[in-house]
């Protein structure tokens, strides 16, 4: 199973793009994930979305590759960073071109803070009810603390998050397979 992971965060130390390292050590036999760096992708304009640039062009054909999605997201002032949201507007721009259509999708996220990020992936369940995507609901993977979960490499020491990040991408893997199947019995 092809599955896409990104990070809300630019920043080159975040514990967010951690994360997602740890779930390429952690994956499942069977899945194959591929992460994205959000880099580079301009502000949205929608004079521009029929032809969007090409970074946001490989980004779409990513996340049309994949079979599910796992993001990996910061809190920023109680919701989802700018950055992610921009990201996910360009991909499901213009209306009848959602890249996300139809996908399965896994959140995790980590923060400095002692909420973790659960406003944030709250915040982004909402849209994945407009974005029409299939969400795992459990585990939630809220990394708390996250300045004393990472050694000095950016590597996640923290083993009750590695456990719930294994059960998590365990999850993804199985609600994927499943809404795969719903799809098949629907043609």
């Amino acid at each position: 199973m092809k599955v896409l992971g990104f990070a809300g965060s630019l920043r080159k130390g975040s514990y967010n793009k951690g994360l997602l390292r740890a779930a390429l050590e952690l994956a499942p036999i069977g899945m194959d994930l591929e992460t994205f760096d959000l880099e580079s992708i301009p502000p949205f304009n929608e004079d521009f979305e029929k032809d969007p640039p090409p970074r946001v062009k490989e980004f779409k054909a990513a996340i049309r590759q994949a079979e599910a999605i796992l993001i990996a997201t910061p809190e920023y002032n109680y919701s989802m960073p700018g950055v992610l949201k921009n990201a996910i507007d360009w991909a499901s721009r213009p209306y009848g071109d959602n890249a996300f259509n139809g996908m399965a999708v896994a959140v995790m996220g980590a923060s400095i803070g002692v909420i973790g990020t659960a406003r944030a992936q709250y915040h982004l369940r909402q849209s994945f009810v407009f974005l029409n995507m299939y969400p795992v609901n459990r585990p939630e993977v809220m990394v708390t603390s996250a300045a004393g979960k990472f050694d000095s490499q950016g590597g996640l020491i923290d083993e009750r998050a590695r456990k719930l990040i294994a059960e998590l991408l365990a999850s993804l893997m199985a609600w994927a397979g499943r809404i795969s199947e719903k799809k098949l019995d629907n043609l």
